[in-house]
């Protein structure tokens, strides 16, 4: 039996009272490696630091992969969860990510891709989000060998942490920072209209 490692967060719902249990992310998602034989899928995904999953088309304005390549691509389903290895400014150990596109695709196998089951998704994409699991990947992997991607083998990647609540925890959790991100969305597309409001008034109320 895997010895679980309790903890009890700082800050937590009121009603709540269960210890936190920590799990290792193979114990609790399944390593997606399908890949793309019979050329079934076309559009490739890309993982993004800054916009997550996205068509690949759209993040370089044009696609990468060839119909000669994706037959060795890894399939990517909805709710599927990506990791890059390319790290960045926003992501120095690289991005996990979660696949809200709402459909089906293809992605390089330089990226990893894995499937939780049993557990509220927007709460671990959330979990994802922070940079708490950075440690575990900079204790057990490394950047050296090539100064643009992190470096970290399967079987250590496998046990990264992941702080586990109840269920019910879980769900309060997770709905609560995706309500707080379309409240954000919301007032970013009001901003976004003032400031469009403002440019068009100045230049029509000044000669």
């Amino acid at each position: 039996m895997t010895k679980e490692k309790s903890t009890v967060p700082r800050l937590r719902f009121p009603g709540f009272t269960d210890t936190w249990k920590q799990r290792k992310l193979g114990e609790v998602a399944e390593k997606i490696s399908q890949k793309n034989l019979d050329r079934q899928y076309v559009e490739t995904f890309t993982n993004s630091a800054e916009f997550g999953i996205i068509s690949q088309r759209d993040f370089f304005e044009k696609n990468i992969s060839s119909l000669d390549n994706i037959s060795g691509y890894y399939i990517v389903s909805p709710d599927d969860f990506v990791y890059n290895p390319r790290i960045s400014n926003l992501a120095p150990v690289g991005p996990i990510k979660r696949n809200k596109l709402g459909r089906v695709g293809v992605m390089s196998p330089l990226y990893t891709i894995f499937r939780f089951s049993d557990i509220h998704l927007d709460f671990v994409e959330k979990y994802f989000d922070t940079t708490i699991w950075h440690r575990y990947m900079e204790l057990n992997g490394d950047s050296g060998a090539r100064s643009d991607r992190f470096a970290i083998k399967d079987s250590v990647f496998k046990g990264l942490p992941i702080p586990l609540p109840t269920l019910p925890e879980q769900e309060a959790i997770g709905n609560f920072f995706s309500d707080l991100d379309q409240l954000i969305t919301l007032h970013q597309r009001q901003l976004d209209h003032l400031k469009l409001l403002k440019k068009a008034l100045l230049q029509q109320m000044f000669i």
